[in-house]
């Protein structure tokens, strides 16, 4: 063999090795893994080369194992619980158990945990045989802050799993709040006449709370309220929305002098202001003179739409 040859052959032993150990160190930690925070239940004992069954477990002798991530294992052996360390290196387990303390671990799946044996005394191997108990009523007390079982076998996820884990999510995510609303309309008119008004306030809130607030001269304060349903309130926001409100001037006042005028002379008009939000749109409008007089005059210009906000408020307001 010339010498290029052995080199490839060492790398090539050395390659296979590492690999070999790699994969080893792989199970070692996958193994232990899928012991953490398992539950098994007893069910029988087999002599290997015979195949005979020699003990199985019945209801008068139920046995139970629970591998803890502090590597405790709680047995429930003869109606007592008691509490044995487990250790496990490659496939060797470390545990005191029945009559023995080494064992090999054979199997260790959703099918059944079986941990093979041997003792001084008798001739040839054992095995012990368990079923998953994970979904079973046990013995073993549940502590408060347990974590998650480990599931010992990862099943295979079929397409509609994940539509399930979805709706689900959807299902959890926190309940989105409604859009904030909130509506303040005050004043508009005039004062003067037989009952002066001093105050006329309307407020819708975001929980469709309306509150009207009238109070006269000589009525004094009277107090109205009522609830709106969500789906009126979001109606009417739309509405404010298609009228163009976001989009008008923030102050119409007077443009002529006959109007400038009319601001000193009784009546004294009481300028109209609307308040909306509505979610991130908000707008503060002012009219100065609001309303037509008896004679039809009307002094200070406003688009028709205002007109119609302002007309649908108090009419939710006096419904």
């Amino acid at each position: 063999m010339n010498f290029a040859l052995k080199i490839v052959t060492i790398f090539g032993l050395f390659i296979f090795f590492s690999v070999h150990a790699a994969a080893q160190e792989k199970r070692k930690t996958v193994v232990e893994q899928n012991l953490f925070e398992t539950k098994w239940r007893f069910v029988s004992t087999k002599q290997l080369e015979s195949l005979q069954t020699i003990f199985r477990a019945d209801d008068s002798n139920e046995t139970y194992l629970y591998f803890r991530f502090d590597h405790s294992c709680q047995q429930f052996l003869n109606g007592k619980i008691v509490q044995e360390k487990w250790t496990l290196s490659g496939i060797n387990l470390e545990l005191k158990f029945q009559k023995c303390s080494n064992f090999k671990v054979i199997q260790l799946d959703s099918a059944g945990l079986v941990l093979q044996f041997s003792l001084p005394n008798s001739k040839g191997n054992f095995q012990h045989f368990f079923t998953n108990a994970e979904n079973e009523r046990t013995p073993f007390a549940k502590p408060a802050n347990e974590l998650p079982q480990v599931t010992v076998e990862a099943k295979k996820k079929h397409w509609w799993s994940f539509l399930l884990f979805w709706k689900k999510t959807e299902l959890e995510l926190p309940k989105q709040e409604p859009v904030f609303i909130n509506i303040e309309l005050i004043g508009g008119g005039y004062y003067g006449g037989i009952d002066p008004v001093t105050k006329d306030f309307i407020q819708i809130k975001t929980d469709g709370r309306l509150v009207k607030e009238f109070q006269s001269q000589h009525l004094g304060l009277v107090v109205t309220k009522r609830n709106i349903p969500r789906e009126e309130l979001e109606r009417f926001a739309e509405f404010i929305v298609q009228k163009g409100f976001f989009d008008f001037q923030r102050l119409y006042d007077c443009e002529s002098e006959l109007c400038q005028k009319r601001k000193w002379q009784k009546p004294v008009p009481i300028p109209l202001r609307l308040v909306v939000i509505y979610g991130e749109k908000k707008r503060n409008v002012t009219v100065t003179i609001w309303g037509k007089e008896k004679n039809g005059v009307q002094y200070v210009p406003h688009p028709s739409d205002l007109d119609d906000v302002v007309n649908e408020i108090q009419r939710m307001a006096f419904h």
